[in-house]
């Protein structure tokens, strides 16, 4: 368990909080490319704070608060124009850094006037990678935008899903250094729900966690486990399955069919979580090069409840499904002064003090885990991860991917997996 203060200090994300000002040391996806194919404008909210996105006439993003400096028109109505965005009201123009570079009436009654260098707006660095638009909230200089594998891989492609929780991020990131829950949530409650949806032929055997283990990597955490019928000598053991601190799950072996991906959770605010699914496939005959604003984007469905509390069961067939009703029914931000924690639950209690110990290194003045800065060490970052897990063996054949293969428009193009 954990006081109420303790509690607070590992969720509370806004800035001048410790976590706030250590989650504020990393890049976050807050919106696929695809996503301003047809749009100038998009409104945002990341770490508590409401902000617009916006690509300008030559193609560049900017970020900056929402309001105009002048009279605090909303910036979601702003004109692109070759370089920055434009306030509709009085054509007040802003840079990438919310520089105000142009006030047109101002300057045409002084124009030798320096009125518009006093004036800037609060804006972030963004950065493309792999078809997601990444926002940067801390302080200068920036770290680089990590390269792990997948993210830079050429040679693939890939489709990017989303979905907002109502819940804190804490409760989907300990939901990752969680491998019991698999063999319950996963399984016999997956069966339960195939039940319900008269499934009987995808309903399986439980897999038995016979062991578990967590080591630190210099990315993170490694999750192993041993089931009941397999070995240390298998993948889950062997190899495991990685967490990269602070806010992503590796999933799959790029070579397998359903390829790998990852599930990155961004803190939109103490009690919203941005959940990507980002799945990268081996290409085939007839794929071709992906242009970042042609990547496939899906919105994954959120489990809701009507008011007479019928379940709807047929958004529950999938691991995504099942993560996210478990996450949500917890409450916005969990009560976790009243957990009773076991021994199944020492990967938590791990990532928990990984978060301790990032948010004093940062308020020591130094780099938490994972932010680089000399690009000659941020090249490729290679990830290991099991190339198979015994536990999706065990009965009729049933995807395990949750929304990256039931609702991965990839996939069901090549109609690689069961439509369960």
């Amino acid at each position: 368990m954990l006081t109420i203060a303790q509690n607070e200090r590992l969720t509370r994300v806004g800035a001048g909080t410790p976590l706030g000002e250590m989650l504020r040391r990393y890049w976050y996806p807050v919106v696929a490319v695809s996503q301003m194919k047809d749009k100038a404008t998009k409104k945002v909210r990341l770490l508590g704070e409401d902000l617009i996105l916006y690509k300008d006439k030559s193609g560049d993003y900017g970020v900056i608060e929402p309001h105009c400096a002048h009279r605090r028109m909303n910036l979601i109505y702003g004109i692109p124009e070759e370089h920055g965005l434009r306030c509709p009201y009085h054509g007040w123009l802003y840079d990438e850094t919310g520089q105000c570079i142009e006030q047109p009436y101002e300057e045409t009654e002084d124009p030798d006037g320096r009125f518009k260098d006093k004036i800037k707006m609060k804006a972030y660095p963004v950065a493309e990678q792999a078809g997601l638009l990444f926002v940067y909230m801390g302080p200068q200089p920036a770290p680089l935008l990590p390269a792990w594998d997948l993210m830079v891989m050429d040679d693939v492609v890939r489709d990017i899903g989303y979905a907002e929780l109502a819940c804190n991020y804490l409760q989907t990131m300990e939901n990752s250094l969680d491998p019991i829950h698999v063999e319950w949530l996963h399984n016999y409650w997956a069966n339960y729900v195939m039940d319900k949806l008269g499934r009987s032929d995808l309903i399986r055997e439980r897999a038995i966690h016979e062991k578990i283990q967590f080591d630190r990597t210099e990315f993170g955490i490694v999750k192993r486990r041993v089931i009941v019928g397999s070995t240390e000598e298998d993948d889950d053991w062997k190899v495991g399955h990685p967490v990269v601190f602070p806010t992503m799950l590796r999933q799959g072996n790029f070579s397998g069919r359903n390829g790998g991906g990852f599930q990155i959770r961004v803190p939109i605010d103490d009690v919203t979580t941005g959940h990507w699914w980002f799945r990268c496939y081996q290409m085939e005959d007839g794929d071709s090069p992906q242009a970042p604003e042609d990547i496939p984007f899906y919105l994954v469905p959120v489990p809701e409840f009507d008011e007479e509390e019928r379940v709807p069961w047929d958004v529950l067939d999938n691991n995504s499904g099942q993560d996210i009703v478990a996450w949500i029914t917890q409450g916005a931000i969990a009560d976790r002064e009243h957990e009773a924690l076991g021994r199944s639950d020492k990967g938590i209690i791990l990532y928990r003090q990984l978060l301790e110990e990032a948010m004093d290194t940062v308020a020591g003045g130094g780099d938490p885990m994972n932010t680089f800065r000399d690009p000659a060490t941020n090249e490729y970052h290679h990830l290991p991860t099991e190339h198979s897990a015994q536990f999706v063996s065990r009965g009729p054949q049933r995807q395990r991917g949750g929304a990256a293969t039931k609702y991965s428009p990839i996939l069901i193009e090549r109609e690689a997996v069961v439509k369960y």
